[in-house]
């Protein structure tokens, strides 16, 4: 009877699985009947469309004495519709890529879909001019995101602001309703059939889709617009599509064919220069000192090798998310480090992994764990005892699996279960190959590995109390194991023999030998020291204690308590230790010194940014209430301060004397740029503010707001008086962006559902109604992500939330685009064609919320959201050569080498895979042949490898090349990801 309820819920769990097969089949075949349903409908209304044209036209040339002029010349627009086409939440959302561009005699704002491309021409049908203006109309139907196909037109219809007159309306929904009335149920077969009769009967086939297998991207169409509207809006525009949102952007008056602008890739690249940050807050034991004099440690995606006496920092880019844990290797050449799992811009998943790279070249020597870690690498350690063979690692599943690894064989030994409670360490024992130590919550175990079996003996506390967290692992020389726990308590661990037993031998079994009382709350961190000698730093008191051979206590020091807890500990040179703290400092102390700050940063999600007018210093603010101004030269703090409230959103007055900061309340600070005095505090509303933005000389200031409304102040003094103007209102949701033109009488702006709207602020603060009045207005700045002149940088099939910030460069070369999906963009001004393509660079591991060029254009500064990293690119202008030639960046100078003569190959013995040196920056362009596969990628390596080259940068043309990759970001065709070909391409695989 005990197995009774098990059948039973077997045979529930095969009942539930097969409903839900079912239900799964009948809304797929529901879907596809909508589907045919709109179809019909959109046949239907293209068929009255056209009519009341043919009706309109008639009239039109009764009227008319004199013949009416030649059709104007056909353009185009990009669609960006992210629609779900009726669809449940299984299909994928549909990306419609077609184009509508118009004269200002459209119409209506009717979206222009790709339904057109799938339908075929009948034979010996004519061709009409009247056809095009039902065609832009039939697939406005396609925009709305409502998934009833009877509704979605309708609604469409009444969110188009332009629709030609009430008549038409009437007609619509006449028809719409008798059309729901008769296929409302109808089948999909019933539907197809009434599909053709009607297809035959409207002639819906016009020039357009003759073209359309010319054309798969662009479908271009013209209609003509009503009288009124021509009257109140003259010019040619662009229509884009977000959400089914219409957004028209009127062509500047100087483009006299918008179909011969052509983007290219901008000669200008990036190359990553500065990485100012550290990730202390939730990780351990990830700050070490190097053979080569720098620190090793890592924020976002990028580690960091930092020569502090220099001022110089390498990076190692091979990662592509967040790295969480870092091991050095015996040799402490070395090193491996540890990523969790990510998302691409396409939603497919990054697997976590391990990658071991060499510190001295960066050369990445193996990529290990692709599709056996879950979620994210916890943990890892080199072995010890057989020079730093085998690897361990602990991830982050459930189950946190301990794996072993032969990592110069890319294979995996031994794999086992360890626990349901968070582990957070796991070391080889140094004397004893076969012993792996791992520690967490409420437990220590103690692993015996032999061949690929893992046996584990559980850490028994006996009379001594068990505490909630064993923090961390150490060695004494005679190979007893040291742990730190949450109880501030130093355990140590002495193995001892037991007798044996009849049929096997004797075992090895670790027991307490000793207690020792070492810090108030935690035992954070311990470092075993070259002479023998042990720090241990606290968690809670902040202490870093040393103990001498015999574990008593010989000096301590408290780091200040501004520079937060104590995560990880190394030892440095001399007498010197470093110090990683949750605050994210990394500190250099001594115990007779004191410490000196070498690396900060940020805490909290980062957003706002600003750079200095004329100087080489920036801003930044985040949700840590920190305000941090940065030297860019010399890359290091100028000053810092705290807020009430936390930072959102920055500009420099163009004095450089102030700058004013929005925080999240609606109140804003403006604080002396020097002195980092307070000089004024005002509110406006109790929202966020999203934007603050000085006028180009410095007499106006406006203030955007999550309350939809723009607050324009009078500034005097320098930046230090403010008086409140006026107020523009008119959004209909959060303000995002603005720009002011060089007369301070205009400002453009966008919001959170993707208006463009333009203000006239000499006439008190008035929408302009008339937006092609605006569109040869040469703003001075250029940060709206909404505009006919970076148009381009949107992808297909974005959201409206894709792009978080975008600015101009001072010469109005690039334009530098912050992405939701952790890459910084650099594409060519003007960018006003759709799909335009860009240089795309990875360091940040999380949406990149700002971007920024320094008033020279010399650098470009990225912030990172969550990463809380802030990161420093350098612009290089590469020159252009004959194709058998390669260029070498010696810091500002371009050295031309004939191929034929390049001597600064990579040595024989250090290839690098491919994939590998291209890992950080990819193009991204309009045509499919970018997208090459991998086949072909390598069929090209040699021309690239050349690229590659040319790419890189060294302080001496000596050095080997194979360093260059890492210091500059390399250039790719294709989406960077790790795949399995990394692995096999990988120099010791």
């Amino acid at each position: 009877m005990d197995s009774l309820p098990d059948h039973c819920d077997d045979s529930i769990s095969a009942a539930s699985t097969s409903d839900v097969q079912d239900r799964l089949s009948a809304l797929e075949l529901r879907v596809q009947q909508q589907e045919d349903e709109i179809t019909v409908l959109k046949a239907a209304l293209a068929d009255v469309l056209r009519r009341l044209a043919i009706s309109e036209d008639h009239v039109a040339s009764v009227r008319k004495s004199a013949p009416s002029k030649g059709q104007p010349s056909l353009r185009e627009a990009i669609s960006m519709s992210c629609i779900t086409n009726g669809s449940t939440g299984n299909r994928k959302t549909s990306h419609s890529s077609s184009v509508s561009v118009a004269r200002k005699e459209t119409l209506s704002s009717a979206a222009k879909s790709g339904t057109e491309k799938k339908k075929e021409k009948p034979p010996g049908q004519k061709e009409k001019k009247e056809d095009s203006h039902s065609n832009e109309q039939s697939a406005q139907t396609q925009a709305s995101p409502s998934p009833q196909p009877s509704s979605q037109t309708l609604q469409t219809h009444r969110q188009t602001p332009e629709s030609k007159s009430s008549a038409p309306a009437k007609s619509i929904k006449k028809s719409l309703t008798v059309e729901k009335g008769h296929s409302a149920w109808e089948s999909s077969d019933d539907s197809r059939n009434k599909l053709m009769r009607v297809a035959s009967t409207s002639k819906l086939i016009s020039k357009v889709a003759k073209n359309a297998d010319k054309h798969k991207d662009v479908i271009v169409s013209q209609a003509k617009m009503s009288t009124r509207e021509k009257n109140s809006q003259e010019g040619e525009y662009i229509k884009m599509f977000m959400r089914g949102r219409p957004i028209t952007m009127f062509i500047p008056s100087d483009v006299e064919n918008y179909d011969d602008i052509r983007t290219e890739l901008p000669p200008e690249k990036l190359k990553l220069e500065w990485v100012y940050g550290y990730r202390g807050r939730d990780c351990r034991a990830n700050v070490y000192l190097l053979p080569t004099g720098e620190i090793v440690y890592f924020i976002a995606s990028v580690v960091v090798l930092f020569n502090y006496e220099e001022r110089t920092q390498r990076h190692y880019l091979g990662h592509t998310d967040c790295v969480k844990c870092l091991a050095v290797h015996p040799d402490k050449i070395r090193i491996a480090t540890g990523q969790l799992a990510g998302v691409d811009k396409d939603g497919r998943p990054l697997q976590p992994h391990v990658r071991v790279w060499d510190s001295v070249s960066l050369a990445t020597l193996q990529v290990i764990g692709l599709g056996t870690f879950e979620r994210g690498v916890g943990c890892l350690d080199f072995s010890k005892a057989d020079s730093g063979t085998h690897l361990c690692v602990i991830d982050d599943s459930n189950e946190h699996m301990l794996t072993v690894w032969d990592w110069l064989r890319k294979s995996k030994i031994a794999e086992i279960k360890t626990t349901n409670e968070v582990v957070l360490a796991v070391e080889f024992h140094p004397t004893d190959a076969n012993t792996i130590i791992t520690c967490g919550k409420s437990h220590i175990f103690f692993w015996t590995w032999s061949g690929n079996s893992l046996s584990r003996k559980q850490g028994i506390f006996g009379k001594y109390e068990k505490p909630k967290f064993v923090q961390c692992l150490a060695f004494l020389g005679n190979g007893d194991v040291l742990t730190g726990d949450s109880g501030g308590i130093i355990l140590i661990w002495g193995k001892t023999t037991v007798e044996a037993t009849p049929g096997k031998g004797a075992k090895g079994v670790y027991q307490i030998s000793k207690q020792i009382k070492a810090h108030d709350g935690s035992v954070f961190t311990l470092c075993q020291m070259r002479n023998g000698m042990l720090l241990t730093g606290g968690g809670k008191d902040r202490k870093i204690i040393l103990w001498d051979h015999d574990l008593n206590p010989e000096r301590e020091i408290e780091v200040p308590d501004q520079y937060g807890a104590i995560r990880a500990v190394a030892e440095g040179k001399a007498d010197q230790f470093l110090v990683g703290t949750s605050r994210n400092f990394v500190l250099r102390g001594t115990f007779n010194d004191g410490f000196v700050v070498e690396v900060q940063g940020h805490t909290d999600e980062l957003w706002g940014l600003a750079s200095h007018p004329f100087k080489d210093l920036f801003l930044t603010c985040a949700q840590d209430r920190q305000v941090c101004m940065w030297n860019s030269v010399d890359h290091t703090l100028e000053w810092t301060r705290l807020l009430d409230e936390p930072g959102h959103c920055a500009d420099f007055h163009p004095s450089g004397a102030v700058v004013a900061i929005g925080t999240h309340s609606g109140r804003w600070f403006v604080l002396d740029a020097e002195t980092r005095d307070l000089v004024s505090i005002h509110t406006d509303g109790n929202e966020q503010l999203s934007v603050m933005r000085y006028s180009v000389d410095g007499t106006l200031l406006a203030v955007g707001s999550h309350d939809n409304f723009i607050y324009l102040y009078v500034v005097t003094e320098n930046g230090r008086k403010y008086s409140r103007y006026g107020k523009c209102t008119g959004h209909s949701s959060y303000i995002t962006h603005l720009d002011w033109s060089p007369d301070n009488k205009y400002i453009m702006s966008n919001s959170g559902d993707y208006e463009i709207l333009y203000w006239d602020i000499p006439s008190g603060c008035k929408l302009i109604r008339n937006r092609s009045d605006c569109k040869d207005i040469d703003w001075t700045t250029y940060t709206c992500v909404l505009g006919f002149q970076v148009f381009g940088v949107w992808p297909e099939g974005s959201d409206g939330t894709d792009i978080n910030a975008l600015v101009r460069s001072h010469n109005r070369k690039v334009i530098a685009v912050a992405d939701d999906f952790c890459k910084v963009h650099l594409f060519q001004y003007p960018c006003s064609k759709p799909k335009a393509p860009s240089h795309k660079y990875s360091a940040h591991s999380s949406h990149v919320t700002n971007v920024s060029f320094t008033h020279s254009d010399g650098h470009l500064i990225s912030t990172g959201g969550k990463d809380m990293s802030i990161i420093q690119w350098k612009l290089v202008e590469k020159v252009t050569l004959p194709p058998n030639d390669i260029v070498l960046d010696i810091g500002a100078t371009k050295v031309p080498i004939p191929a034929s003569e390049n001597a600064v190959q990579p040595p024989a013995h250090l290839p690098q895979p491919f994939n590998e040196m291209n890992q950080n920056e990819s193009v991204t362009g309009s045509s499919p042949a970018s997208l090459e596969s991998n086949l072909e990628q390598c069929a090209e390596q040699s021309e690239e490898h050349s690229e590659e080259h040319s790419e890189g940068s060294s302080l001496d043309p000596a050095e080997p090349s194979y360093e260059e990759p890492s210091n500059e970001l390399s250039e790719e065709h294709s989406e960077s990801t790790v795949t399995e070909e990394q692995q096999d391409n990988s120099p010791l695989s």
